[in-house]
């Protein structure tokens, strides 16, 4: 087959939409060389450079496409998608080229959330217009909808009342690389590079409401005296961070809560095994969630995760996570507590989440995306 992808964020998103696009394709090219993958970006990029002699890069060349990129990649991208003869095309950020469905190309479309629709009020309102019509466009034409946990299944369904046999749940994988063990030379100096303390607590993912942050500051808060393990967090954020760092300075936290992406600037990708696996624990206690990549990246570093006892969390943490409301600052503080004072506990977990995320393993990710391709893909 000749596999087309809409890869802007693979080549220009740091963060999960980016990571995501970026892990599906190598898995791909790597399980199915057999197949052609065209990468539609539209313009260049030095944040991924795919090693595969079975993918492909493809910008835009025409004047007007230079010109106007962002109407390439929504719409005009179909003539090129003609002329390198792709059979099948997936958006793997929530949207399809307006019109693709009158070209005959096989279309499937990855939905992460419908977080615009549960939680307006946490983004412009232009954009939730922009997010809700680009969300049901590409439910509505897709041939079929690739949703990336039961729950965001579920809320396609409530949502845009799609029939459930045109979606289908592939759960996501994580970089192979936080299976394998980061050596003691390799943590010491990364250790060094973004200025960790010898022990602490990971916090990884946008800073935004949504996911949590001030919640488990004051369940740091409420830990003097008790536990004395900072916070490293990384990831950025905007007005909401603000409000994060008022409570801080508010409760002399300063030292107790390192911004790792403010303090030493971009984390590189190979770097984060090393950093989870030096973590006392990860914690990820958000409100909701499509997926929760963190939480699956935590049990193959074979580190204890607390994250949160609603929407997908559960589905993704399984039996071997630490689970508390989200609400509580109290019960993350007790989780905290708990995961950094008992080893056994913490073995039983990292025990538990072994056969757990064998559903998530790279082979089997691959494949349940390959099995939606044949599924659509044009008769010969």
């Amino acid at each position: 087959m000749q596999i087309g992808f809409d890869a802007k964020r693979a080549y220009h998103n740091t963060t999960g939409l980016g990571y995501f696009s970026r892990t599906l394709i190598n898995l791909l090219a790597h399980y199915y060389p057999e197949h052609n993958y065209y990468l539609y970006n539209p313009k260049s990029s030095d944040k991924f450079h795919p090693d595969s002699p079975a993918v492909h890069e493809v910008r835009p060349t025409a004047f007007l496409d230079k010109l106007f990129r962002s109407a390439w990649r929504s719409s005009w991208v179909k003539k090129d998608l003609l002329k390198q003869g792709i059979d099948l095309y997936h958006g793997l950020s929530h949207e399809l080229p307006m019109g693709i469905e009158k070209t005959g190309i096989r279309t499937v479309v990855a939905m992460h959330d419908l977080i615009p629709e549960r939680f307006p009020e946490q983004f412009k309102p232009i954009d939730v217009a922009i997010y809700k019509k680009k969300y049901r466009h590409a439910c509505r034409v897709a041939d079929h909808i690739m949703a990336i946990s039961e729950q965001t299944k579920q809320d396609i369904i409530d949502y845009y009342e799609i029939p459930a046999e045109r979606i289908t749940v592939c759960y996501q994988s994580v970089d192979p690389a936080f299976a394998q063990r980061a050596t003691e030379q390799q943590k010491a100096a990364i250790r060094v590079r973004y200025g960790l303390p010898e022990t602490y607590f990971l916090y990884v993912g946008t800073v935004i409401e949504r996911k949590n942050l001030l919640n488990i500051c004051k369940a740091l808060f409420l830990l003097r005296g008790r536990l004395d393990i900072p916070l490293v967090v990384v990831g950025k954020g905007g007005k909401y961070l603000e409000q994060v760092k008022d409570y801080i300075r508010q409760q002399n936290l300063e030292r107790q809560i390192i911004f790792v992406s403010e303090t030493a600037g971009y984390v590189a990708q190979e770097d984060f095994p090393a950093m989870y696996q030096m973590s006392t624990a990860m914690l990820y206690t958000s409100f909701f969630e499509g997926f929760g990549i963190p939480v699956l990246e935590a049990h193959w570093s074979q580190v204890p995760v607390i994250t949160s006892n609603v929407s997908c969390l559960p589905e993704v943490g399984g039996p071997g996570a630490y689970y508390v409301n989200p609400n509580s600052s109290e019960e993350i503080a007790e989780g905290m507590f708990r995961l950094a004072t008992d080893s056994a506990l913490v073995q039983q977990l990292i025990q538990l989440s072994g056969p757990h995320i064998q559903r998530f393993a790279p082979e089997v990710y691959a494949a349940s995306v390959m099995a939606i391709y044949e599924r659509v893909k044009r008769p010969l």
